[in-house]
């Protein structure tokens, strides 16, 4: 029997330390995208942050309108903790699916492998109804696959690309090549750029 991915199983998750998935930092390839990053007034989001490593990192380097958002309040308070000065109005506790609002760029890391796979083509539409004109979505995905009924959830870049191509073009989708060594040649680094679509 599937486990229902709500609020309470998140948080029991992160209560219990059950979160494998965080390496405790900021992953490499992603560090090396925002030290690209000139505009620090990009409005940014970061959904499914967990423990909100990358929230951290940007918000250190000093952007100044990050978002972080997750369902597991003990995540959050997590991250609070670690970064007292972090605005609070900017902690969204928060379904992802329901969420409302308009961003520049929404860093993905180990939350698109936290939902079930049937729910990837609404994430992708939701990406881009979240993103502004010509808005990014940026992040490393699973290029392999596991066997739990339970998160994370592997997959392939031909499979993720069919949810994405009709909302974004495709800048970069590629393996990446300064993933963490336990890691290396099992995630794809994705750049992806929001199409306007045509109106019916």
């Amino acid at each position: 029997m599937k486990p229902d991915l709500n609020k309470s199983y998140w948080d029991e998750r992160y209560k219990s330390g059950d979160d494998g998935w965080d390496i405790g930092y900021i992953p490499t390839p992603l560090q090396e995208y925002i030290k690209q990053l000139t505009d620090r007034t990009r409005r940014i989001l970061i959904p499914g942050c967990g423990n909100g490593h990358e929230a951290e990192f940007l918000f250190q380097k000093g952007f100044k309108n990050i978002y972080i958002l997750d369902w597991s309040e003990s995540a959050l308070k997590n991250f609070k903790k670690r970064l007292p000065a972090f605005p609070r109005k900017n902690l969204l506790k928060e379904d992802f699916f329901a969420h409302k609002g308009k961003y520049d760029t929404i860093i993905e890391h180990t939350f698109f492998c936290s939902i079930y796979p049937e729910s990837r083509a609404d994430y992708a539409k939701k990406m881009h109804e979240l993103l502004n004109t010509s808005g990014k979505l940026v992040g490393l995905l699973f290029d392999c696959e596991f066997t739990g009924k339970e998160p994370p959830f592997g997959g392939s870049r031909k499979e993720y690309l069919k949810y994405f191509k009709p909302y974004f073009d495709i800048k970069v989708f590629d393996t990446s090549y300064n993933s963490i060594k336990p890691r290396a040649k099992r995630e794809l680094f994705m750049i992806l750029i929001r199409k306007e679509l045509k109106k019916k």
